[in-house]
């Protein structure tokens, strides 16, 4: 259920409100309350601790076509003359930028994701210490283990004249990293499961623990790539990334107010085979980064960006959407109540197409299957990009080799990656257990994923 706290704090943000309205032409009140339990257990340690939480509200007013807000961490006794003297000191947009009002439609609705198999603590350290104990018995050259499940449980409230909504979802996700050592050679290997559910996403740990293990063993008679053009297929992970990456931060549209993005050139026209189609948008999927409403208090979206290769849209806080003069699509976040609002990717991913992985596979006569996403980044002015596979397995003749290069850089022109897509498999699979940041900063939960893709990358 919503945060006992926040829920007791509603009818003060009404008041607030209602005083603030007779200053200002728009006000409301976002309150917010995180709190994140993590669970590790390693080889040299276990730990129960309570990580990253948060509690607090922000306070948005609009008057003479400027917003300003103001942050603190209760509104219970807040006075709304303490407010008015405040917000003159915290523009978020200056005096010669203006923008209109946001219009918004009543609305009062409550939300709830809930956990749905509440694990105790000691449970869950009986399931980490079990599959740590099977590991280093079945592999000597492990010398460090590492999984952390972590709980992050948010609950929010939005209220403002029109709208009073409640939100509250959880998310789970259980990390496992292995490090293995053969003499001077040390590789690692990590992977995170993420689910609404402790016991699935636990269950989910303990089906891939063993696999991952293998995979970072292998890594030790890996060697790198030789650089050149090759043919690709990338798993659900990779995919991702390159969504994420290609058009991700490139469409998010308060990168077109400011002119950083090249896509506010390319709506309408091709930027990808026609074969290729994207989404974002909380309400696309159920991850790391579904919410019910945004941080602007727009109910989240599913937006397709690409549409048979076609660019169609970008996506939107309000405040950006005003200034362009399109409709919000939900994708307004903040890192904390202590930040300003953003655009911000959600869930990022490629459409599913019509083909299936072993054919994909049997297609290739030459070029890597890559695997695990790493890191990634792009110049959403000029579309370089560059993502990193943890590894690649080589096929030839549409079969496996069963040689293992590691790691694996693609590197290239957006347009010219995402236009050589020839196959798109007909399953998708979209996942997250981190954060991204805007530049350097701003980190909010994300997640991103989609089918299998066969493509023409080049590789270092």
């Amino acid at each position: 259920m919503l945060d006992k706290y926040l829920k007791s704090r509603i009818n003060d943000a009404k008041k607030l409100v209602k005083e603030l309205r007779k200053e200002y032409d728009y006000v409301s009140i976002l309150g917010s309350v995180v709190r994140n339990k993590q669970i590790v257990v390693s080889t040299h340690i276990t730990n129960i601790d309570e990580v990253d939480s948060e509690c607090g509200f922000v306070i948005k007013v609009y008057k003479d076509g400027r917003y300003s807000e103001y942050s603190c961490n209760d509104i219970r006794d807040l006075k709304a003359k303490d407010v008015i003297g405040a917000v003159k000191l915290n523009k978020i947009v200056s005096d010669d930028f203006k923008v209109k009002m946001l219009e918004e439609e009543k609305l009062t609705k409550n939300f709830l994701r809930e956990d749905k198999s509440e694990l105790s603590d000691k449970q869950i350290l009986d399931r980490l210490n079990a599959v740590k104990t099977k590991l280093e018995k079945k592999e000597k050259r492990l010398i460090n283990f590492i999984s952390r499940y972590t709980k992050r449980e948010t609950s929010k409230i939005f209220v403002s004249d029109k709208k009073c909504l409640t939100q509250k979802y959880d998310w789970i996700n259980v990390v496992q990293l292995n490090v293995v050592r053969d003499g001077n050679n040390i590789k690692d290997g990590y992977s995170a499961q993420g689910e609404a559910d402790s016991n699935l996403a636990i269950s989910k740990f303990e089906k891939q623990a063993l696999g991952l293990l293998d995979i970072t063993v292998r890594k030790l008679d890996a060697k790198p790539i030789k650089p050149g053009k090759y043919t690709i297929i990338t798993d659900p992970s990779i995919s991702g990334l390159i969504a994420h990456e290609a058009f991700g931060h490139g469409v998010e549209m308060d990168m077109f107010v400011k002119n950083r993005a090249k896509a506010k050139d390319f709506v309408g026209k091709y930027v990808a085979s026609k074969i290729v189609d994207m989404y974002d948008g909380a309400a696309s999927c159920v991850s790391a980064a579904s919410f019910f409403f945004d941080d602007d208090g727009v109910l989240a979206h599913n937006t397709q960006i690409i549409k048979k290769g076609i660019l169609q849209t970008g996506i939107s806080d309000c405040l950006s959407a005003m200034e362009l003069g399109t409709t919000p699509t939900g994708n307004g976040r903040r890192e904390s109540y202590q930040r300003k609002v953003y655009t911000r990717m959600t869930n990022t991913w490629f459409g599913p197409g019509k083909d299936k992985y072993e054919d994909m596979i049997k297609s290739v006569k030459h070029g890597y299957l890559l695997c695990q996403t790493n890191n990634g980044m792009e110049d959403p002015k000029n579309w370089q990009i560059q993502c990193t596979a943890e590894y690649g397995l080589e096929i030839k003749d549409g079969k496996f080799t069963g040689k293992m290069v590691s790691p694996v850089v693609i590197s290239g022109y957006v347009i010219d990656l995402l236009s050589s897509i020839s196959m798109v498999s007909d399953k998708v699979t979209v996942h997250g257990s981190g954060m991204c940041g805007k530049g350097h900063k701003e980190w909010v939960y994300v997640s991103d994923g989609g089918p299998y893709l066969k493509a023409e990358a080049r590789l270092g």
